[in-house]
């Protein structure tokens, strides 16, 4: 039975919508013969934000020396079975039940394809929603164009939205260490080395809120974020230049995969 795991990096304090997560998770509706498992990695080892999600056959839960989003979901990465991932932040939602689903079904049409990316709602502490600005045109991504958003300051997606081959994600070396941006990292890594697929429909909704780390003076330091940006940008034009392409041995195929609503 194949499985579509979901990694979900967490830290004591920044647990207080983890109990909503929970529930968008559960609620996921997969295609027939697909399993789901849900890998909470705790930013450090208090245990408190593991206490807030049950004990299910289905949730792996983990914790680790503290040290970043990047490297919290690194951990939590070897724990994963699934021969795809997907990341959702701790205060973040999935829009509907058929997220996950919508993104076997397009690599299942797609044998040829390593990953999806899908639009991302901002939800505003007022409770409205609004897309993003950037999102292109669902379909075949061109090759380069998340890479050229980013180094044009007008970024196409959110990294976290991303479904990836578990194998390519293991490729690509993870999230790297930086402190914000990391979420792109292995996006744009993948981008460089096979060819993705924008989703029609939104795949996450991504929390505004005052104590999330990117809204914090730190994020905003216009040195650091240069930086950040240089650095994901090399390593993915570094593995472009290489010439080598990763596909999948094994791909998804389309009876394994269903019509999401």
């Amino acid at each position: 039975m194949p499985t579509i795991s979901v990694i979900t990096p967490v830290f004591d304090g920044g647990d207080a919508y983890l109990s909503e997560t929970y529930e968008s998770v559960a609620g996921q509706r997969l295609p027939a013969g697909w399993s789901l498992e849900w890998i909470v990695q705790e930013d450090g080892r208090t245990g408190k934000p593991l206490a807030r999600v049950p004990d299910e056959p289905w949730i792996s839960k983990g914790t680790g020396r503290a040290g970043g989003a990047a490297r919290t979901r690194t951990l939590a990465l070897t724990r994963a079975t699934g021969v795809l991932t997907r990341s959702l932040d701790a205060d973040d939602l999935f829009p509907d039940p058929y997220v996950l689903a919508r993104d076997i079904e397009a690599l299942g049409a797609h044998p040829d394809l390593a990953w999806t990316v899908a639009p991302c709602l901002d939800l505003h502490p007022d409770g409205s929603l609004t897309p993003g600005p950037y999102d292109p045109p669902p379909g075949r991504l061109s090759a380069g164009l998340l890479a050229e958003g980013l180094r044009q300051g007008a970024l196409a997606v959110v990294g976290t939205m991303a479904t990836y081959y578990t194998g390519l994600l293991l490729a690509v070396g993870g999230w790297p260490a930086l402190p914000a941006l990391e979420d792109v990292g292995p996006l744009l890594a993948a981008e460089a080395v096979s060819d993705g697929w924008m989703q029609e429909k939104p795949g996450g909704i991504y929390r505004k809120h005052p104590r999330q780390s990117t809204a914090s003076p730190e994020h905003r330091d216009e040195e650091e974020a240069a930086i950040r940006t240089k650095a994901v940008l090399d390593r993915a034009e570094s593995m472009r230049t290489l010439g080598w392409r990763w596909r999948p041995s094994r791909p998804v195929t389309v009876e394994t995969a269903c019509k999401a609503l």
